[in-house]
């Protein structure tokens, strides 16, 4: 919920290589009392994207929090490249229905992180936000009342509020669990736009069809690197077997 309402800021300490959009080296990181990452290293590549996949509690919405800035880690060093700040996108099951927003109103906290507490918005705060409602199909919406919604017309609305950023990072937890194969199929054809746009998308997902479909793929399992690298490498029949079987 929180993340919703509050812009990450994570000032990049200095560059990656090139063609690497975030560095994480030996990365630890979790909760007070609970570690989750485990001496996580790898590079998220730039214009491209790339699927976070494993069980629950493998460390996948912490490594999402860790990129976009709002956990902290404990040890080891993350390198942001580009000047633009992370675009988070909770699971849609984070935002409550009782929340008195319309779907532009939900859209323009996405340009909140730039205007401040008393600076009225620009007319590229309101382009952003315009395009963004139309790329996402939910422009007609604009006037409901969030909660009255559907599953992939919320999901939507939430992804619109990332676009508006206008940021060349772009991280989803979960976004298209619980939806119709349409409203997936609808966000999966949008993700792959945007990474073919020059967008870094980073998304969990328990959704192997969709894994597939990225350009990269991260497993985990307790915190640990199971497996990097394409997801054809990675999704082995094998390499699943042994992350899913009970400890």
């Amino acid at each position: 919920m929180k993340t919703m309402f509050n812009k990450p800021t994570v000032p990049p300490q200095r560059h990656p290589a090139p063609g690497v959009r975030v560095r994480l080296t030996s990365l630890c990181a979790g909760y007070p009392g609970r570690p989750v990452l485990d001496q996580l290293t790898y590079d998220v590549r730039a214009l491209g994207s790339t699927a976070l996949v494993g069980p629950n509690g493998s460390g996948k919405s912490t490594l999402l929090g860790v990129l976009a800035g709002v956990i902290r880690p404990t040890s080891g060093e993350v390198v942001h490249g580009g000047e633009l700040r992370p675009a988070f996108v909770p699971q849609r099951g984070a935002v409550g229905d009782e929340l008195p927003l319309t779907v532009r109103q939900t859209v323009e906290m996405g340009r909140w992180g730039g205007l401040g507490v008393w600076r009225r918005p620009t007319r590229r705060d309101r382009a952003a936000v315009d395009e963004a409602l139309d790329r996402l199909g939910v422009g007609a919406l604009a006037g409901r009342q969030l909660g009255e919604l559907s599953g992939g017309q919320r999901q939507r609305t939430l992804i619109a509020q990332g676009l508006a950023q206008e940021s060349d990072l772009l991280l989803l937890d979960e976004p298209t669990t619980g939806l119709d194969p349409e409203a997936r199929d609808r966000i999966g054809s949008l993700l792959a736009d945007l990474a073919a746009e020059g967008v870094t998308v980073v998304q969990a997902t328990h959704d192997l069809d969709t894994a597939r479909s990225a350009d990269a793929c991260l497993l985990l399992r307790d915190g640990l690197l199971a497996g990097q690298g394409r997801p054809d490498e990675v999704l082995t029949d094998a390499a699943l077997a042994r992350v899913w079987q009970p400890a």
